[in-house]
């Protein structure tokens, strides 16, 4: 298995990803390492990095590097963005960086650091249009796509770090100073003629730490039950709650803010102002916190070489793939599960009475109800169930992970923990509850019909009559096995549908 490293050196932190690459074009992190090194900082006085910000950065790869050979990496792909691009001592820091630790460093154009942060969105979630803002230390990148296709793209020399710099006027309030930041940010966004011509149903994608940093603290406001930053979404009513209470406070109340990063709390209120302009140039209702940018970006195009150029035609699948290759789940017997479950779907439909937004649900606790396998075979639904939950799968809403996690976590026997149930009683309502017990049922028949894993089940029909349900199989060989399983779900059967269970 080959082993990668993105380096992303930005004008704020330095972060490391490494990466397995697995067959089939998949790929899953499994360590990481991030840095606060400030390299844009001071660098608009005179347009050189500072020796104390190159100091810092250099130790801080050589940090990085370290990591990387403990953990045998094959390859390290190593990008700077804003800072390393502005800086007019910047051959000699890369060149410092190279003999130092052994690092090459690509400094990325505009265009190729807006393409490899597209790449990472529109690669990992299901939204068809939207206005991607990458929020950096040094700079602002805006992205507008339709269709999943990119139509422009305008980066703004201002950033978190920069913005903070050239407002720092000790004799403003906070408020005004954030103000100005707004008013500022707003000169910036009247030059851009495209973002007046966005169509009206555009979501604003919200990439970077600073965004990952509002939607902690969303979601500590809230009391958010699932930990879960990539697909999070905070609606413009509360970002706005937020931003008012901010921009008024001092450094120290602000680093007091829970959810907050110690390390960003100088520099949080300029982005929110910053995000702030944008939100009311543009009208959105809501923001769409995106967990990856320009790294998963890199690791996309690596891994998928295709994505270059055109992106993945099915997020969710792709993403459940991933984990399917990665637990070394079989296969042919789960895609098999999942085509009996969705036969049985539209077999009950008459009775379960579920919208289709809940073949998603299926799809996903089909897909990887044996999971858990790769932890112990006894109990294994539990198994899943929390992998399920803790999966960060891609194009999918938080609600349907936690249903998926139910419905595989009762597959071989509906029971479920109440408590478990009540922790996320704000997300899901009366009728989710009734598709877990409803869905689990035919995902455990499902299995049951494939018990021998060799697919002799082929296909099903079910005739409704008085107060049974006779479900007729389609089969290429003995199936007494799979049918005596099958029914050991009747009793479950009876409680979700009200029906006797009938198998020819």
């Amino acid at each position: 298995m080959e082993k990668i490293a993105i380096i992303d050196l930005g004008s704020n932190s330095a972060r490391l990803v490494l990466v397995n690459i697995l067959e089939g074009g998949y790929f899953v992190v499994f360590d990481e390492l991030k840095e606060s090194v400030r390299l844009g900082q001071d660098l608009d006085s005179d347009g050189f990095l500072k020796p104390q910000r190159v100091a810092q950065t250099i130790k801080t790869l050589t940090m990085f590097r370290r990591l990387c050979d403990a953990n045998h990496i094959d390859k390290i792909y190593a990008y700077a963005t804003a800072a390393v691009r502005r800086a007019k001592n910047q051959k000699s820091f890369l060149d410092e960086v190279a003999v130092t630790c052994g690092i090459k460093i690509k400094v990325l154009s505009v265009e190729e650091q807006a393409m490899l942060v597209y790449q990472g969105v529109i690669n990992s979630m299901d939204v068809p249009r939207g206005l991607i803002m990458e929020m950096g230390g040094g700079s602002t990148n805006l992205i507008y796509y339709n269709r999943r296709n990119l139509i422009n793209y305008e980066s703004l020399p201002f950033g978190a770090v920069t913005l903070t710099d050239l407002f720092k006027n000790d004799s403003d309030k906070p408020e005004e100073r954030n103000q100005k930041i707004e008013d500022f940010f707003k000169e910036q966004l009247e030059k851009i003629p495209w973002l007046k011509t966005i169509e009206p149903d555009t979501q604003l994608v919200g990439v970077g730490g600073s965004f990952r940093n509002l939607g902690r603290i969303s979601r500590m406001i809230k009391k958010y039950p699932f930990n879960m930053t990539h697909g999070y979404e905070v609606p413009i009513s509360e970002f706005e709650q937020i931003y008012k209470t901010m921009k008024c406070l001092d450094l120290d109340s602000t680093m007091k803010i829970k959810g907050l990063s110690s390390g960003r709390a100088d520099i949080f209120p300029s982005a929110l102002a910053a995000i702030s302009s944008v939100v009311k140039h543009v009208e959105f209702n809501k923001i769409i916190i995106s967990g990856c940018g320009l790294r998963e970006g890199a690791m996309f195009r690596y891994a998928v070489p295709g994505i270059a150029e055109k992106p993945l035609s099915d997020v969710l699948g792709h993403s459940l793939h991933t984990l399917m290759t990665y637990f070394d789940i079989n296969q042919t017997h789960a895609e098999h599960v999942y085509n009996l479950s969705i036969q049985l779907f539209k077999q009950l439909k008459v009775l379960h009475k579920l919208p289709r937004m809940y073949v998603r649900v299926l799809k996903i606790a089909s897909l990887l109800h044996d999971s858990g396998m790769r932890i112990k075979y006894y109990h294994h639904q539990k198994h899943s169930a929390y992998i399920i939950l803790n999966s960060n799968l891609y194009g999918v809403p938080h609600k349907d992970i936690i249903l998926a996690s139910f419905v595989a976590g009762g597959h071989r026997k509906v029971e479920f923990n109440r408590e478990e149930l009540i922790k996320y009683k704000d997300l899901l309502n009366v009728e989710d509850l009734d598709a877990i017990k409803k869905l689990s049922v035919i995902l455990r028949i499902a299995e049951s019909f494939d018990r021998s894993m060799s697919s002799v089940i082929t296909g099903i029909s079910c005739d409704v009559l008085g107060d049974s349900v006779i479900v007729k199989t389609e089969t290429e060989g003995d199936c007494s096995l799979e049918i005596k399983d099958a029914l050991t779900a009747a009793a479950d059967f009876k409680d979700a549908y009200g029906k006797t269970l009938e198998i020819l």
